[in-house]
C-alpha cells in the first residue's frame, strides 16, 4: 500500500512539473567530424504540449567568457520560459577555461540556432519566433549574434544550412557590451579576444555599441546602476546605439539589483518583478501570444 502511494505521488509530481521527464541534452557538434573532440552540450527543455505557444529561446549563461553560470542563469531561466509555453535550449558554449576564444562562442551559438530551427517541427516551434537571452558575458554573445547575424561563422567548419542563424529577438540582462577601456569588463574582453589579440581594431569590432546594424532584431536590455561587476554604462551605450539606429528595443535601468541574479528567487526579483516586464515585452512584439496562438 505504501509503495502504491509513493508511485501515485511520483506521477503527480511529474504532472505538476510538466515535461521535466522529457528534458534531454545533445552535444553541440554531434556528427561534425572536424569537431569530434568538442564535448560542449545543449540542454533541451521542450515546452509541454498542452502549453506550447510555438516560441523558443536559446539561453546563454554568463561567466566572463571563462565559465558558465548554468544553474541560476541557465536551468532556472529555462524553467521560467517553459512556464510561459516557450521551448528553451541552454547553450553550454565554449569558454577560455577550455582555451577557446572568438569565434568559438559565436560558432557554438550559430550551431545551436541551426539545431533549433532544423528541428522545429519536432518541438512544435515557429522558426520566426526563435530568440536568445543572455546574462553578463552571455548578454554580449546574444547581442553579437544579432549584430553579426548575417555572418556565417560555421561555414568555415564545413557546415552549410538554409536557415537564418540570426535570432528573431534578443534579451540582454546586465550585459557586457563594450570593449573600450573606459567601461570594459576586462576579464570578458581578455577571455573573448585573447590577451595577445587586444588591438584597437578588435576592441572596436567587439564593442557592440559600435556594431549595431539597421536590421538588428528587437532587443530588451536590462541593467542596474549599482552593478559592481559590469559597469551599467555598457547598457547605456547599447541603448544609445539602438536608439540612433531606430531599433525596436526596450531599456530597463534599475537603481539597485547588482549583478548575477539570473532567475534566482531572490529579493530583487520579487521586488522588481523584472520577469513580468520581460514577459510583457515579449507579448508586445508578438513572440508570446495570448491563448498560445501559433
Amino acid at each position: 500500500m505504501i509503495r502504491q502511494k509513493n508511485i501515485i505521488l511520483f506521477i503527480t509530481f511529474l504532472l505538476l512539473h510538466g515535461l521535466s521527464y522529457s528534458q534531454s541534452k545533445i552535444r553541440i557538434w554531434e556528427g561534425v567530424e572536424s569537431m569530434k573532440n568538442e564535448r560542449k552540450k545543449i540542454l533541451i527543455y521542450p515546452a509541454s504540449p498542452d502549453n506550447n505557444n510555438g516560441a523558443a529561446v536559446i539561453i546563454c549563461p554568463g561567466g566572463s567568457y571563462h565559465h558558465l553560470g548554468v544553474p541560476h542563469e541557465g536551468k532556472k531561466t529555462a524553467e521560467w520560459f517553459n512556464e510561459q509555453g516557450v521551448s528553451a535550449f541552454v547553450l553550454c558554449y565554449r569558454t577560455s577555461y577550455n582555451r577557446a576564444h572568438h569565434p568559438a562562442m559565436i560558432q557554438d551559438f550559430q550551431r545551436c540556432m541551426q539545431f533549433v530551427k532544423e528541428n522545429a517541427d519536432e518541438y512544435g516551434i515557429d522558426t520566426t519566433r526563435v530568440g536568445a537571452i543572455g546574462f553578463s558575458a552571455g548578454g554580449h554573445l546574444v547581442t553579437m549574434s544579432g549584430a553579426f547575424g548575417k555572418e556565417n561563422f560555421i561555414e568555415e567548419l564545413g557546415i552549410y544550412t538554409d536557415v537564418s542563424l540570426c535570432p528573431n529577438w534578443i534579451a540582454a540582462i546586465y550585459p557586457v557590451v563594450s570593449m573600450q577601456d573606459s567601461i570594459a569588463h576586462r576579464k570578458s574582453r581578455k577571455n573573448l579576444i585573447g590577451k595577445d589579440n587586444i588591438t584597437k581594431d578588435n576592441i572596436d569590432k567587439f564593442s557592440m555599441e559600435l556594431q549595431i546594424p539597421y536590421d538588428m532584431p528587437p532587443i530588451y536590455v536590462q541593467a542596474s546602476i549599482d552593478d559592481d561587476v559590469v559597469d551599467y554604462r555598457n547598457s547605456v551605450a547599447l541603448d544609445n546605439a539602438l536608439a540612433d539606429k531606430n531599433i525596436n528595443h526596450k531599456f530597463v535601468l534599475f537603481e539597485t539589483g547588482g549583478h548575477g541574479y539570473g532567475m534566482k528567487d531572490c529579493e530583487f526579483t520579487k521586488e522588481s518583478k523584472w520577469q513580468e516586464t520581460l514577459l510583457q515585452w515579449l507579448k508586445d512584439i508578438d513572440i508570446i501570444r495570448i491563448n498560445n496562438g501559433k
